[in-house]
């Protein structure tokens, strides 16, 4: 199988350090499968270059409009040498750079395997609209096409999308999902052999993610909070449970203006740091999917807070390691905190769901013969 190329679709550019980091696991995952791996350089209609400001500030108008965008672009100027900086060092992307049906028609992209990743490729709503690539419809009609870990991120599919969705995914010849509730939609659609498999983060052990752990600037221990949502009860939460734990507060932050939230903050850190500091951390308190599968994985107590939307995908994942005792009830439980987790057990449940993983792309890349033509 060594020498075969397969290239990859997946919301790699996103400046968030979940989707950077599983797609350096999923790149890994196929190199060690002895693949050439190719990252399709996509990006989102929305989170094009000028069209990033709008979206960050859709729901403005008039001078507010304004005034938030010229707040948003220190940040966004950071993110791009943050984020651009990892995907140069570790990526392999694509030559061109797609934005729309017409550059993926003026610049075929050649492969023996087709394949679309992970994190919230499918979601819509996420999207802000149907996106066809993310569902190989520019791969031709007779090559392999697989997925891998892909998710809705939602529990149901709009009635809207439903036979676009089926149209296209019936073109796959393998299909996993990295939550349960995403069988649930493909057997709506009638798709039947639909598989689950855990995140690409997660398919990769400990082992692989503390060549990328350092020392942390923090001495002290230190509670670390990765949030996602504004949520003035979660900023009260964290507050109150750092002092009670005699925990340094330190927020690892996404944004300059999360500056003004409580804690030492960590501006837009490196993308390695987060594994870094959720590693050296006391105890992590996160709405963030990645910053809870991290957790789990490199074994740091963790205290998940749902957010409002899309949390399939954390609850998906708790139930899967038999942790949803350490999803928070109450923002008056501060207890949950003294109950340290089992990593013992953790460990090999995600032990066996890797072995899933192997199995699972072995039997999609089976049918990819030594003697097929490569590049069809």
């Amino acid at each position: 199988m060594a020498n075969k190329k397969i290239a990859i679709i997946t919301m790699h550019n996103v400046k968030n350090y979940g989707s950077a980091l599983q797609t350096l696991a999923t790149q890994k995952k196929f190199e060690s499968l002895g693949y050439i791996v190719e990252i399709i350089d996509f990006v989102r209609p929305d989170l094009s270059e000028k069209n990033i400001l709008n979206t960050y500030t859709m729901k403005d108008s008039g001078i507010k409009k304004k005034i938030k965008q010229l707040i948003y672009i220190p940040t966004m100027k950071r993110w791009n040498k943050v984020f651009n900086s990892f995907l140069k060092e570790n990526i392999n992307l694509s030559e061109h750079t797609y934005y729309t049906s017409e550059d993926f028609e003026k610049y075929p992209i050649k492969a023996d395997v087709f394949c679309t990743g992970s994190d919230q490729v499918w979601n819509s709503k996420w999207n802000k609209g149907f996106i066809p690539q993310y569902f190989l419809d520019f791969a031709p009609e007779n090559s392999l096409k697989i997925s891998y870990a892909s998710s809705f991120g939602k529990d149901k599919l709009d009635d809207w999308e439903k036979d676009m969705t089926k149209k296209l995914l019936e073109r796959y010849s393998a299909i996993s999902v990295r939550e349960i509730s995403g069988l649930d939609i493909l057997s709506d659609l009638g798709i039947s052999f639909g598989k689950f498999i855990i995140d690409p983060t997660l398919a990769m052990p400990y082992e692989f993610w503390k060549q990328y752990i350092k020392p942390v600037k923090i001495k002290e221990p230190y509670l670390l909070v990765y949030q996602l949502n504004t949520n003035k009860q979660f900023d009260n939460y964290v507050k109150k449970l750092s002092k009670r734990k005699g925990l340094k507060l330190v927020r690892f932050c996404r944004r300059y203006d999360q500056v003004f939230q409580s804690g030492k903050s960590l501006l837009i850190p490196e993308v390695t740091d987060f594994i870094s500091y959720i590693a050296n951390a006391e105890l992590v308190v996160t709405d963030s999917f990645h910053a809870t599968a991290f957790s789990a994985n490199l074994n740091t107590n963790f205290i998940a807070i749902y957010p409002p939307e899309f949390s399939g995908r954390l609850s998906s994942f708790l139930s899967l390691v038999k942790l949803e005792s350490r999803k928070l009830e109450s923002f008056e439980d501060f207890d949950i905190a003294d109950k340290k987790i089992d990593f013992s057990e953790v460990n090999k449940i995600l032990e066996r769901e890797r072995e899933k993983v192997d199995n699972y792309l072995k039997e999609a890349l089976m049918s990819l013969k030594e003697n097929r033509s490569a590049y069809i």
